[in-house]
């Protein structure tokens, strides 16, 4: 589906888009692959890694910008929507700055998107979207939902639209391993809570699930990858096996665990081999065979959280994997 077609990806010059975009070159071979975002120091900084490498493409914008992404969505077939306010204490302190880029964002993006023609368009969404506490939580929860209506406004036009949804990305800029890593030898270690979970997914593992999701979407979609949890006190103990732990109590706006499924949604998900799929309530496309395919229907109470989940990462794992990847933890 992706080989030799154009793809654009919102806030391309993150931590995902720093994953995805040299595995979609490696794997599909697309004619061109469109990064957008508005850093140009981050866009200088990654076109280095890519040299003259013509399948590649810089474009400076914003999602908040209707008309720099018309622009960019001329003929481009495939959207990776990856540009978000993510920080959770910067959105609370700035709340008319997270609605601006992550719902007023969402809906620039879906109509570019129809009006240029694309034909699918995939949105990274998040845990803190599942029953949210917070703005930015709030803020996905409503792009989640602009884009399942999506496909309702796209008509005749045919642009499909669907959502991944994941937690904490391993490694990722700003995570908690990098920042355990960068504090290890002061021999003090902050933990918020010592009973606290996350969910465990790599970059690579989140850039497979788009792709998995462009290749089985009818329209509507969310999908949550089968991931391992850990307790962050032995992802602590992993990174500084001799430092002490210091409670200093949960931020604003953060839960003690996280959650992908809420059991609102169970009426409407399906479970597969690798993931679930949260279909969408309205039309009746939660129905709807194709969408469906061959997922088993969860029972009514079900919900996927850190803490219940049943796949649990083990601490030489997690070891092993920073390991083999030390050079990239935080960097991206």
């Amino acid at each position: 589906m992706l080989s030799n077609s154009t793809i654009l990806i919102t806030g391309g010059t993150g931590s995902f888009g720093h994953a995805f975009l040299p595995m979609v070159l490696e794997r599909y071979n697309p004619k061109k692959v469109i990064v957008l975002s508005r850093d140009e120091m981050k866009q200088w900084e990654m076109a280095k890694l890519y040299g003259d490498d013509p399948r590649v493409r810089f474009f400076i914008g914003d999602v908040r910008d209707r008309d720099r992404l018309y622009r960019a969505f001329d003929g481009v077939d495939y959207v990776v929507h990856a540009a978000a306010t993510k920080i959770v204490p910067t959105a609370e302190y700035n709340p008319f700055e997270c609605i601006k880029t992550n719902v007023n964002g969402a809906m620039n993006v879906i109509d570019a998107a129809i009006d240029k023609g694309v034909k699918g368009v995939v949105a990274l969404s998040t845990d803190k979207a599942s029953s949210p506490i917070n703005l930015y939580g709030a803020s996905k929860l409503a792009s989640d939902k602009l884009f399942v209506s999506g496909n309702a406004y796209a008509g005749e036009h045919g642009t499909r639209f669907s959502v991944v949804r994941y937690g904490n990305v391993m490694g990722s800029r700003g995570s908690v391993i990098p920042f355990f890593m960068s504090i290890a030898d002061k021999g003090l270690l902050p933990i918020t809570d010592s009973r606290m979970t996350r969910f465990m997914i790599s970059l690579e593992q989140g850039v497979e699930l788009v792709w998995h999701a462009f290749e089985d979407m009818i329209g509507g979609e969310i999908y949550v990858k089968k991931i391992p949890s850990m307790k962050v006190t032995d992802i602590a103990r992993v990174v500084a096996p001799e430092a002490r732990h210091e409670i200093v109590g949960i931020r604003p706006g953060e839960k003690l665990h996280e959650q992908m499924i809420g059991i609102e949604d169970a009426p409407y998900t399906y479970e597969y081999d690798e993931h679930f799929k949260i279909l969408p309530a309205i039309n009746k496309w939660a129905e709807d065979p194709a969408r469906i395919k061959d997922g088993r229907k969860v029972a009514e109470d079900f919900s996927y959280t850190s803490d219940g989940n049943p796949d649990w990462m083990s601490e030489p794992a997690l070891a092993d994997w920073i390991a083999a990847h030390r050079e990239k933890i935080g960097a991206i």
